[in-house]
């Protein structure tokens, strides 16, 4: 994992330039800060690190990060930690992106964390949120991205539906 220290993140990009601006923002997620409308960092991170479905060389930078703060108290972290790193992969398959070479194993090996860590998750109860984010996490972990955005897309409103509509095909 990219040390928050290392000049690296200087060299990294976001939505709006250089990544040096992000050590400080993962660092804060060690608190496991709600993720609700603008609350920061999760705002700032989602909007510079996985902007209207693009991602960044920062973005793999940054997803090891929140898996390890996600690792500290899986059952109370926010949904986000989970959404995050799985829209992330999601992006990057879609855009047929290539992992910096120096952030791969660190990325991909956070990665295979997730159903460890959703299974840990799952000792309290779960709303449509948490529940679609920790499936599409596995999903994503899985290398089984469409599975994951489909759930993202999926609530308790809609799923009577798409069940219909898939009896129907």
């Amino acid at each position: 994992m990219l040390n928050l220290d290392s000049p690296r993140w200087a060299e990294l990009k976001h939505a709006y330039g250089s990544a040096a601006d992000i050590p400080p923002l993962l660092a804060e997620l060690r608190t496991l800060p709600d993720s609700e409308g603008e609350a920061e960092p999760w705002f700032t991170l989602w909007s510079a690190l996985a902007h209207q479905g693009d991602v960044y060389s920062a973005s793999f930078a940054a997803v090891p990060h929140v898996i390890e703060a996600l690792a500290i108290d899986p059952p109370h972290a926010h949904f986000a930690y989970f959404q995050f790193p799985a829209w992330v992969e999601i992006c990057r398959v879609r855009k047929s992106m290539d992992v910096p070479v120096d952030l791969k194993d660190a990325y991909f090996a956070s990665l295979k964390r997730l159903p460890e860590l959703v299974a840990q998750a799952a000792a309290v109860a779960w709303d449509d949120d948490r529940l679609a984010c920790a499936l599409s996490a596995i999903a994503a972990a899985s290398g089984r991205t469409a599975i994951a955005e489909a759930v993202l897309e999926i609530s308790s409103d809609n799923a009577e539906r798409l069940l219909h509509w898939l009896r129907e095909q």
